[in-house]
């Protein structure tokens, strides 16, 4: 799983830097969607890749076994963020001379 994890990550990267040295602007668009999405996965890979582990505390489940919260609010307010950035980037794209 960590494998398939670092080859996607290292796509979106690749595919991000290839689109965004393009030299049009929907390209660099692109390009920065392609690499927000890579850190959205560096930062959920490394909070641990552990499948189907409940982030929340129970009285009798061994600490380890839980997947860490932390890393997924992260990812969480990064998506937001995200789409807040692109709106912006698109409407400066729209009123912007051609």
């Amino acid at each position: 799983m960590e494998l398939l994890i670092a080859l996607t990550i290292g796509t979106l990267v690749a595919g991000g830097i290839y689109r965004m040295l393009g030299g049009c602007r929907v390209d660099m668009i692109i390009g920065l969607i392609l690499l927000s999405q890579a850190a959205n996965l560096i930062i959920l890979a490394s909070g641990g890749l552990k499948h189907n582990a409940a982030a929340l505390i129970e009285d009798d489940v061994d600490l380890s076994t839980l997947a860490d919260p932390l890393p997924q609010a992260l990812v969480l307010t990064a998506i937001v963020i995200g789409f807040g950035i692109l709106a912006f980037l698109l409407t400066l794209l729209i009123r912007s001379p051609k």
